[in-house]
């Protein structure tokens, strides 16, 4: 093989993202079939309930989903009557996103399935393992914001 020549397969990046996209499809059918919620939803819904105040802004910068994706998942979970918009005394220009008490609902049956389904994917991994791979995670995470800097 030729030193400069990309191979997708062994591109680590590439690898990261077939992965994710796989695990996301997986679960974004359990998630659609069993409670209504897309991926952007329900990863809406999630920080919404660790972070019971939060703007569409933080949710951006804790979920690296981009504005129009977090609107849209925003607007139906609304709609839904899942969540609800509050003034943000902080800045009026935003507001602040709650789970309404369906929405607290939804989500309590939710969160133990997506445990489940975490479970279920890496049960054949030693728990050593996993904690290196969350490690290594968080690690390359790091890196690659601070190698998007530099560009």
């Amino acid at each position: 093989m030729e030193p400069n020549r990309l191979t997708l397969d062994q591109f680590v990046p590439y690898r990261l993202s077939v992965t994710s996209n796989v695990v996301s499809d997986v679960i974004a059918r359990a998630y659609e079939a069993l409670f209504g919620l897309s991926i952007p939803e329900w990863r809406v819904m999630a920080v919404v309930a660790e972070r019971d105040g939060v703007t569409q802004q933080g949710i951006c910068t804790a979920t690296r989903m981009d504005k129009v994706t977090v609107s849209r998942a925003t607007i139906a979970l609304v709609d839904r009557g899942l969540v609800i918009r509050a003034p943000n005394r902080a800045d009026r220009r935003s507001r602040l996103l709650a789970l309404t008490k369906p929405g607290r609902a939804l989500y309590a049956q939710v969160a133990p399935k997506a445990l489940e389904f975490e479970a279920r994917i890496f049960a054949s991994f030693p728990s050593e393992d996993v904690e290196r791979f969350m490690a290594m995670l968080r690690a390359i995470e790091a890196r690659a914001l601070e190698v998007g800097e530099g560009l």
